[in-house]
């Protein structure tokens, strides 16, 4: 594979912490892609560690359902189906229309002034191939508008979606067109969120979200990574 880097050990986490958060950052951004295989000396190699600490680490991803076990096969990144898709989504879908709406009623000047940052960095960004780069820039968008909307609850959902919003984000961004789009979409976001327009804000970020879903959905049946139906 060659394309994991060799972990830095870090003298807070014990090392099959470190193993594991790789592993899964990988899966996440796709560089380890839906139904390949997990190899254990591969990856140990890779990241300059011994067999265990991978060992232990595919255990606990399979635990959080990012890897499936196969009797006598070994280990494979999980699949993504389009039940888990759209389970996400309707739950994305929801929550982001609820930020939007709050934050149109709460959100202070210094906000809308970081949104307003945000959109000029993923402008920056719209032409490059910079995917980690576009999708923390995608990332911190969201992160303004969950915090704009002043309820920890909210927050706190969100964060237990975190992992999975991650990848499917990661999967859509990569489709062609799909950044400069989902720019514009923000655009409009961030100008119903500045009018204190409530309504146009919900309906606008729940949009957003939906066209982000089918923008995935097409990816993943192109590459035929998409499972069941």
């Amino acid at each position: 594979m060659g394309r994991l880097k060799p972990i830095i050990l870090d003298n807070y986490k014990p090392l099959r912490e470190l193993v594991f958060e790789t592993l899964r950052e990988a899966i996440i951004n796709g560089v380890l892609k839906p139904g390949e295989r997990l190899m254990e000396v591969q990856l140990a190699e890779e990241l300059g560690v011994s067999r265990t600490p991978v060992r232990e680490a595919i255990r606990k991803l399979e635990l959080e359902g990012f890897v499936v076990m196969i009797p006598r096969k070994g280990a494979y990144v999980a699949g993504i189906s389009l039940k888990d898709v759209a389970d996400v989504f309707e739950v994305r879908a929801a929550l982001e229309s609820l930020a939007a709406g709050l934050a149109a009623e709460r959100i202070t000047d210094e906000e809308i002034e970081e949104l307003e940052r945000v959109l000029v960095q993923q402008q920056s960004l719209a032409e490059s191939d910079r995917l980690e780069d576009i999708i923390r820039a995608d990332t911190d968008f969201h992160e303004v508008l969950y915090r704009a909307s002043r309820n920890e609850r909210l927050i706190q959902i969100v964060s237990h979606l975190r992992e999975q919003i991650q990848r499917f984000r990661t999967a859509s961004l990569s489709q062609p067109g799909r950044l400069r789009l989902a720019l514009e979409e923000h655009k409009e976001i961030v100008e119903a969120i500045a009018e204190r327009n409530v309504e146009k804000a919900q309906a606008l970020a729940r949009e957003h979200i939906e066209n982000a879903e089918q923008s995935m959905i097409n990816g993943l049946k192109e590459r035929g990574e998409l499972i069941g139906d």
